[in-house]
């Protein structure tokens, strides 16, 4: 039985300009199923996004959505927007909760970008001890491999204001030559204009579940479930599924330097492409298989882990502190 539009949705977000656009779009979406849904966001600002430091010393990063999923368990709020990039790949799911939808993934891609006014186009012109600014050890570790004599330094915080502080106009210890941000994020805040350098996947491997939202409930509240399930993209449900089975046998923590993007091909097979780096990109291992006959998105997910974990990608997770 459906309860809306009689029922209220309360939805669960970070207050991050980022997330509120993304709910905005979310609710977009819910509104052309349901013209007269009543819904009603509840922003919370997380421990993670009030921290400055490294996420590793407070628990990882799963930390941006472990508070509003113990807000949809107690009942707080009826259904929760999340970046799946976000969700920790170490753990299973909360107790009770379910993604019930993923929607179209966005542009996955990495890019650089240069302070206001600079005329740098590329990575290659950056002179040597240039700095360059991230919040992934992902994206450090790639740039390490390619240019082991640029300083990456870590810089977190909204994205709107991460661009500030390259453009000096926030106030920062160090001056920043360029910096790596996500197409998609610049996108849902309309600063696409200040990509410069678009990097390949070759170039720059992507974060498991990088550009896909995914809305989450409560597995027994079957009226909010089969609200979401409608805006579920199949095609994208089925490469996440096949990245996250990747992830959770790699057992990677948030300080794991750990890449992976599944794509379908013109012809319907998933192909998927796994990556771990020791920190500073000097070790790492790569791994890239075809669903082939069975074209199972798990099945692949454990082929390509098994594989990385064959290479050694495990002794290199445990050699990162976390």
């Amino acid at each position: 039985m459906n309860d809306f539009p009689a029922r209220k949705l309360r939805i669960g977000t970070r207050s991050s300009p980022m997330a509120l656009a993304q709910v905005e779009h979310v609710s977009a979406l819910l509104r052309k199923i349901e013209p007269d849904l009543d819904i009603e966001v509840m922003p919370v600002t997380t421990e993670a996004d009030k921290w400055q430091g490294d996420l590793a010393q407070l628990g990882g990063k799963g930390l941006f959505v472990k508070e509003i999923d113990q807000m949809l368990q107690r009942g707080q709020v009826d259904m929760a927007v999340h970046c799946i990039k976000d969700v920790p790949g170490d753990v299973p799911m909360p107790r009770g909760l379910v993604f019930a939808a993923y929607l179209e993934r966005d542009d996955v891609r990495d890019v650089l970008l240069f302070p206001e006014g600079s005329d740098r186009q590329t990575l290659d012109d950056l002179p040597s001890g240039a700095t360059v600014a991230t919040s992934a050890v992902r994206r450090k570790a790639q740039i390490n491999k390619v240019r082991p004599d640029l300083n990456v330094v870590r810089v977190r915080g909204a994205v709107g204001s991460r661009v500030e502080k390259l453009d000096g106009t926030r106030k920062i210890e160090t001056k920043l030559d360029a910096m790596i941000l996500a197409t998609s994020g610049l996108e849902r805040l309309g600063l696409s204009h200040r990509a410069r350098q678009v990097f390949t996947l070759d170039e720059m491997l992507t974060a498991v579940g990088a550009g896909a939202l995914g809305l989450e409930c409560r597995k027994d509240d079957e009226s909010v479930a089969g609200l979401l399930q409608q805006l579920n993209h199949e095609r994208t449900m089925t490469e996440i599924t096949a990245e996250r089975v990747m992830l959770h046998g790699l057992r990677g923590h948030c300080n794991s330097p750990i890449a992976g993007h599944c794509i379908t091909e013109p012809d319907g097979q998933l192909s998927l492409r796994g990556m771990v780096f020791s920190r500073d990109g000097s070790k790492f291992v790569h791994a890239h298989f075809w669903g082939e006959s069975l074209n199972d998105p798990a099945v692949l997910g454990s082929r390509v882990c098994a594989e990385l974990l064959r290479q050694g990608g495990r002794d290199i997770i445990e050699g990162i502190p976390h």
